[in-house]
């Protein structure tokens, strides 16, 4: 009986934790908000400290991203550290595969990750960034094709991401055998 409750109040809890369509609404203006200002620093170019970074073309937003983002944000504010690196030891491009963002079937690759920490505002964090040459270089990346963004208390988490497809004519090429593709043995996990 006792087991009968504990499940039904476990239940409850989990049910209880369900985002409202309130907090849904949130995180898509959070969402968007972001986007829109990581885009329009983009199409506007800027200075990343001496160096001048001209106009690249706009991210879009990819929910792994966002997914390793939002566990590494969470791992630090709940842990109180301020790292790339977790306390478990994996990086960035660790994170970001194991929340679903591979490369496998890929002809080439790109992660990067700024981090904040301190911040209670977009345009907070956004300033600290493009203020930072080294994040303001990662955000005007023109490699980087997708992002995503995440905040637990004060710290953020923004990972970059690009993975370039094969032509038609090279997958028709792979597929035919007369070309031949050698995996990176370094992204094996």
């Amino acid at each position: 009986m006792k087991l009968f409750f504990a499940s039904i109040f476990a239940l409850a809890l989990f049910i209880s934790f369900k985002p409202t369509p309130v907090q849904d609404k949130a995180k898509e203006h959070f969402k968007k908000d972001l986007l829109d200002r990581i885009n329009k620093v983009r199409r506007e170019g800027c200075h990343c400290g001496v160096q001048n970074m001209p106009p690249v073309p706009p991210l879009v937003w990819n929910d792994q991203l966002e997914k390793a983002a939002n566990e590494h944000a969470g791992d630090m504010f709940m842990h109180q550290y301020f790292s790339h690196m977790s306390r478990r030891g994996s990086s960035p491009k660790d994170r970001v595969v194991d929340a679903g963002y591979g490369f496998k079937g890929y002809k080439g690759y790109a992660v990067g990750e700024n981090i904040a920490q301190g911040q209670m505002t977009i345009d907070e964090v956004m300033n600290g960034w493009i203020k930072s040459p080294e994040h303001c270089r990662n955000l005007m990346m023109a490699q980087f094709k997708e992002v995503g963004v995440a905040r637990a208390g004060n710290y953020w988490v923004q990972d970059f991401g690009a993975r370039v497809s094969f032509s038609a004519r090279e997958k028709a090429l792979i597929k035919s055998g007369r070309i031949r593709v050698i995996p990176d043995k370094r992204l094996d996990n």
